[in-house]
């Protein structure tokens, strides 16, 4: 996508309370609200992006920005941080907003049932039920994408698509093998040592680290990732990281199979944590899913460089469902 674009495309960043945890929700195009938009003007259809782990909303904002230009603009794309993901910056203020009066407190908010429940908490506070939706979900996203089907059959879910979908064996991945024992059996250590080196690092040389990183890696971005050298940040997706390795083992197919019809699965050549055989595994399991294999050696972490590529595939595989 060129700088042009880029700056041409509004994207507004919110930061809330949801199930009383600090959330960044990027919100793409002028709606920001669809409670107070005027039902003339409300939107038919939202897309919200649930991301990987780490849960940076902010590394997905190019590829919200080119899914939204690839609309044609029509509707607003929203991606939200995972729960403890993010710190909110000292310059910016926590918007007030009501939870769900239904809600129920939510254990283990930074593990992976409380993640989900974020998210649900998400969806039935700030967006009207007539408002559809399309969930996309990347890596571990896709898990969750799977059970907010499973769990909230009563959400008007028209689409989902899981891209690089982390939904079953992580431990046994190629890269599951190394993350597990790191993960699960040296945490502690990951915690402590994080901690030691980054908590008292001061801010402007944490920005200037990250300004390093980013310039080294040729990436941009639009809003602050300084929560990256976070130690509490870090510490969750760590925490979350080491549930998905025990957690996420069988892959749901009951609830695969019951809403088959919505889904659509994208898997990766090069991607060492859902490598090809688990493509082979499920495409055989459900021929007739929707169910594709990237032909353009996309990587698994897409969003870094290769958003604009992925942002005009599941636009035109949108095109049928939004011209209803």
């Amino acid at each position: 996508m060129d700088s042009g674009i880029k700056e041409e495309i509004p994207m507004h960043e919110e930061f809330i309370l949801c199930c009383g945890v600090e959330t960044q929700v990027l919100k793409c195009g002028p709606w920001t609200d669809l409670f107070n938009e005027q039902s003339a003007n409300r939107p038919k259809l939202l897309i919200f992006i649930i991301p990987g782990n780490p849960g940076f909303s902010a590394a997905y904002g190019p590829f919200a920005k080119a899914l939204y230009s690839s609309l044609n603009r029509r509707f607003p794309v929203w991606v939200i941080s995972h729960a403890g993901h993010i710190l909110v910056p000292k310059d910016k203020k926590i918007l007030t907003t009501s939870d769900d009066p239904n809600a129920q407190e939510v254990k283990d908010i930074y593990g992976l049932h409380g993640q989900v429940e974020h998210k649900l908490a998400f969806l039935r506070t700030h967006v009207p039920k007539e408002v559809k939706l399309v969930v996309i979900g990347h890596s571990i996203g896709c898990h969750m994408c799977l059970q907010i089907l499973k769990r909230a059959p009563e959400l008007p879910i028209i689409r989902s698509f899981l891209l690089f979908p982390t939904i079953e064996r992580m431990s046994e991945s190629p890269n599951g093998r190394i993350a597990t024992p790191l993960l699960c059996w040296f945490r502690y250590a990951l915690y402590i040592s994080g901690y030691l080196i980054l908590k008292p690092c001061p801010e402007k040389v944490k920005s200037w680290l990250l300004g390093m990183a980013l310039h080294r890696m040729n990436l941009q971005c639009e809003f602050s990732l300084l929560s990256a050298l976070e130690p509490f940040c870090l510490a969750n997706a760590a925490y979350l990281g080491g549930q998905e390795m025990m957690e996420v083992v069988k892959r749901d197919d009951e609830t695969i199979k019951k809403h088959l019809s919505k889904l659509t699965f994208y898997y990766g050549t090069i991607d060492r944590w859902c490598p090809k055989e688990y493509y082979e595994d499920i495409k055989k399991d459900f021929p007739e899913g929707d169910i594709r294999l990237c032909e353009k050696k996309l990587p698994h972490a897409f969003v870094l460089h290769s958003y604009q590529e992925m942002a005009d595939m599941v636009a035109d595989w949108l095109k049928a469902d939004v011209s209803k």
